[in-house]
């Protein structure tokens, strides 16, 4: 949130947890929330958790790798806590016609100094 309000000065956000909900409902919320050009659709999750560096790198490509051909099924549980947002934007962005690219891909161990048990981030732009 700080990245938007730091970058758009004026701006509308529509908030939504999706708790139960599976791929496909997530993606109907998003043709609900589609506008054009103006809307940016944000979706948030942290990806691999406490594996060590090297081994969390391996997964977290895999799961870019998923993302950028937009593969929701190739997401497994234990590849991004928010899996079944990321799955509805997958699903949503292909209807659409969109491509993912990814901007960066790192781990808590590339900032923080500790690669006993990490946590993956990754972040993408859909175009």
């Amino acid at each position: 949130l700080p990245f938007l309000q730091r970058s758009l000065n004026n701006f509308s956000i529509v908030p939504f947890i999706v708790g139960q909900a599976n791929a496909l409902e997530v993606g109907e919320v998003l043709d609900l929330l589609w506008g054009g050009q103006e809307t940016l659709i944000v979706i948030s999750s942290d990806l691999s958790h406490f594996l060590d560096y090297y081994t969390a790198r391996e997964k977290d490509l895999h799961t870019t790798q998923a993302i950028e051909s937009l593969q929701p099924d190739a997401i497994g549980f234990d590849d991004a806590c928010g899996r079944i947002p990321v799955s509805g934007l997958l699903v949503t962005a292909k209807e659409h016609g969109l491509h993912a690219r990814t901007v960066d891909l790192r781990n808590s161990g590339d900032t923080a100094g500790d690669k006993s048990r990490v946590v993956g981030y990754g972040a993408y732009v859909f175009n």
